[in-house]
């Protein structure tokens, strides 16, 4: 039979005032005093991420690590994603993770990543036109455009670590 105290109360409400009682249950009143500040749980995240990218398998990641970096260099461990080289006219190389069955939109979105990123780390141009960008230069791998934005990178014969040139299209008179 249930107490009088009981039976006003739902089978949810009792077992979470057992809990309370016995300890096992934080008061909520007792959560509030106990919340940290955003700036605060940020710090330990900041913290815990950096810890994280000491990890011999994520040294290579920057300082200033986001997630979508840490979980591409665990996918390339895995081997569910590859690397592209991706070649620019100056000689600077850009590191590109792509999945395995990526797309060349997805290459091109991946690099505007990876520029995104560099500019917020190095400082330098705010705004870069991508609509530009593609209209000016193109990807070329062996000697063949990637043209067809939703043909897959493998059907290029692209793999892990092939070199993908960054090259300025010519004009058509």
């Amino acid at each position: 039979m249930m107490d009088e105290e009981e039976q006003g109360l739902s089978g949810g409400e009792c077992v979470k005032e057992e809990l309370m009682e016995e300890g096992n249950l934080p008061d909520p009143e007792e959560e509030d005093e106990e919340a940290l500040p955003h700036s605060e749980i940020l710090d330990i995240f900041e913290e815990g991420l950096a810890l994280l990218v000491q990890d011999p398998l994520l040294c290579d990641l920057p300082i200033q690590v986001t997630l979508e970096e840490v979980n591409s260099q665990i996918a390339l461990e895995y081997g569910q994603a590859m690397t592209v080289r991706v070649l620019k006219a100056d000689g600077e190389v850009m590191p590109i993770v792509v999945v395995q069955n990526a797309t060349v939109l997805d290459l091109k979105k991946a690099i505007r990543r990876f520029m995104e990123l560099k500019q917020q780390r190095e400082g330098g141009v705010k705004h870069i036109s991508w609509r530009y960008v593609w209209r000016t230069y193109h990807l070329v791998f062996q000697g063949e455009k990637l043209e067809d934005d939703k043909m897959r990178l493998k059907d290029y014969g692209i793999r892990n670590r092939d070199d993908v040139t960054f090259m300025k299209r010519l004009r058509k008179k």
